[in-house]
């Protein structure tokens, strides 16, 4: 026989897969349906309690019948969380809000059984910016939002779909798009069929855009891209004309073509893009740099090719302006390669001084002992001021950096970091040892995948966990810097997916505001799709 803790905490995981696809109101399975003898319990799903919404501490009625025999058993339930009950009658039952509580079902349990009652919305600090004009969202996950100084954005990622505003085949909106600041689809901007695959960055040097990810075409330009590429600042691909060299055999001995500007690139997937010291920096998983020679004749006897050089260079290279390799960062000469790097998947960093956090499935860099995280100085090299110690246990998915608290967040699979209890989450002073003040609490249900501390202090976490120091928590909530679950910030309800960035910004009526984007289809119980905004007190 399965305890009443067990019951409601199946019944949580459940409710949540089940209003993850809602689309209006939602009336939940007979509990006797499996052959319980019924309690004569009806807790009403289509009658809305009074007052239908409701911060901690509102007292709140909700239409119930047959529950005069069991006020003495009963626990009523706000999204998995026990209230405490103030008035039972014959067609009622009074509640108060409790503290902890999150927007979600509402339920009672007798015994070993529940009885499932209408959603409830807690209010708090946190709500959706009705200010924010994106609806629709994308149809795919969105990598970055790019600030422009005009206060417009530039969306990039793996959507082929903006807001709806695409047309099938005829006007796709593939991987970029451009948009007021509050969301509007920005159609001036002239991308074309945009990229042919993912967009993970888009940075803005030397007059131009450069935007990088895992593709090889971008609109017209069908080939010679690999992974990289510059734009004009309208949309368009920057591309220069070639006189190029033909196979040997034909009767014309040159021909004139359009060919990508910047000629430079890798062998697979970059990840992250900056700019450094007036060049750009890209790191990744690749092992080999790229360029073409469109200006020599090739070999190929059957048809025109162009020639295609490599360098190895593994996970971390810098590019001159015109995509030319830069031979003096993380560079040996002797050898014509480039640093050895990580011995695993690696993620990056950047300060504004231009250092250079590593981080990922590795210990070893360049060689020497590291264990799934380092920081390199300006120059590429190892920076003796950052010592982690032993690090974490297992990898790290995600970290960020607070110039204000000059702290960092780190997730992962991690246990411990540097022989410190550390479940999934730990914040690290900027010389890379443990902080001591901020002690997370133990995760129920998954783990955290993303985590930023906010300027006033507040850290924001996502992941797939179910639970936090046994609290309700669907997937997303906000910290105190020392651990605990933030008052007031913790009522929003469930959340599906996972969160690449936010970004802390303003609604369009001045009020602080977070946009968050990754790969996600709600939050706060709400149909949203990859691209939200909310605004934060």
């Amino acid at each position: 026989m399965k305890t009443c803790r067990q019951i409601m905490l199946g019944l949580a995981i459940g409710l949540l897969a089940l209003q993850s696809c809602k689309e209006g109101p939602e009336v939940f399975d007979d509990p006797y349906a499996d052959g319980k003898t019924p309690l004569g319990v009806a807790l009403s799903q289509t009658e809305p309690p009074s007052p239908a919404q409701g911060s901690a501490g509102t007292e709140v009625t909700f239409k119930a019948t047959g529950l005069d025999k069991y006020k003495d058993q009963l626990s009523f339930l706000f999204n998995g969380e026990k209230a405490e009950v103030v008035q039972i009658t014959e067609t009622s039952i009074r509640v108060k809000v409790p503290a902890v509580a999150s927007s979600g079902v509402t339920s009672i349990a007798i015994g070993d059984q529940l009885v499932i009652g209408p959603e409830f919305r807690v209010t708090g600090f946190i709500n959706l910016d009705p200010s924010f004009r994106v609806p629709a969202g994308t149809n795919g996950f969105v990598s970055q939002v790019y600030e422009l100084p005009d206060g417009r954005n530039i969306v990039v990622g793996g959507f082929t779909n903006y807001d709806n505003k695409g047309i099938s085949n005829i006007l796709p909106i593939n991987r970029i798009a451009r948009t007021s600041r509050d969301g509007e689809y920005d159609r001036t901007f002239r991308t074309g069929k945009g990229a042919n695959g993912q967009l993970s960055r888009i940075i803005e040097i030397g007059g131009r855009y450069i935007i990088a990810g895992g593709f090889s075409g971008y609109n017209q330009r069908t080939e010679n891209i690999s992974n990289l590429t510059s734009l004009f600042v309208n949309g368009s691909i920057d591309t220069v004309k070639i006189q190029t060299a033909r196979r040997p055999t034909s009767t014309d001995t040159v021909t004139q073509k359009w060919f990508p500007r910047f000629n430079g690139g890798t062998t697979g997937f970059i990840n992250r893009l900056y700019s450094h010291q007036g060049k750009i920096l890209a790191t990744g998983n690749f092992t080999h740099y790229v360029k073409r020679i469109y200006d020599k004749p090739n070999y190929d006897f059957t048809r025109d090719t162009v020639i295609v050089d490599s360098t190895e260079i593994r996970q971390i290279i810098r590019f001159n302006l015109d995509g030319s390799l830069d031979k003096t960062y993380r560079f040996n000469a002797g050898t014509n390669k480039g640093g050895v790097s990580a011995n695993g998947p690696i993620d990056t960093y950047m300060h504004t001084d231009e250092r250079l956090v590593v981080f990922g499935s590795f210990t070893t860099f360049d060689g020497q002992p590291a264990n799934r995280i380092i920081r390199l100085t300006p120059a590429g090299t190892p920076d003796p001021t950052f010592n982690p110690g032993k690090g974490p246990n297992e990898g790290i998915s995600s970290l960020t950096y607070n110039a204000t608290t000059r702290k960092y967040i780190l997730t992962g699979g991690f246990s411990q970091f540097n022989d410190r209890p550390s479940p999934g989450l730990v914040m690290l002073n900027e010389d890379g040892s443990v902080d001591p003040g901020f002690v997370p609490k133990a995760f129920f249900g998954g783990y955290p995948g993303f985590a930023r501390q906010l300027r006033n202090g507040l850290i924001v976490v996502a992941g797939s966990f179910q639970k936090y120091d046994n609290v309700t928590r669907s997937g997303f909530m906000i910290l105190n810097p020392d651990g605990t679950l933030a008052a007031g910030y913790n009522a929003t309800g469930p959340f599906n997916g996972f969160i690449e960035d936010i970004v802390e910004t303003t609604s369009a009526d001045g009020k602080p505001a977070l946009l968050i984007m990754g790969g996600f289809s709600r939050f706060d119980n709400q149909n949203t799709f990859n691209l939200t905004r909310v605004t934060i007190q």
